[in-house]
């Protein structure tokens, strides 16, 4: 299993957005996207903790490949 890349919140949602999901709305720091039935809340911080990121993409229901051949 390949290692997560450190990335900002804006680069997260930007590899999202490629793998299909949508921002629906947005609360403070936290952003929430939508792909179908499945979604994720994304921090919007300027360095998002690697453990965080990995919480992010199981939410989201996306692998690692999948997310860092997006990026």
């Amino acid at each position: 299993m390949p290692r997560l890349p450190r990335l900002s919140g804006a680069e997260t949602v930007r590899a999202l957005e490629r793998l299909g999901f949508a921002v629906v709305r947005q609360r403070g720091s936290h952003i929430i996207m939508r792909r179908g039935v499945s979604g994720c809340v994304v921090p919007n911080h300027r360095a998002i903790k690697l453990g965080t990121l990995a919480g992010v993409l199981r939410q989201a229901g996306v692998s690692t490949e999948e997310f860092i051949a997006a990026q």
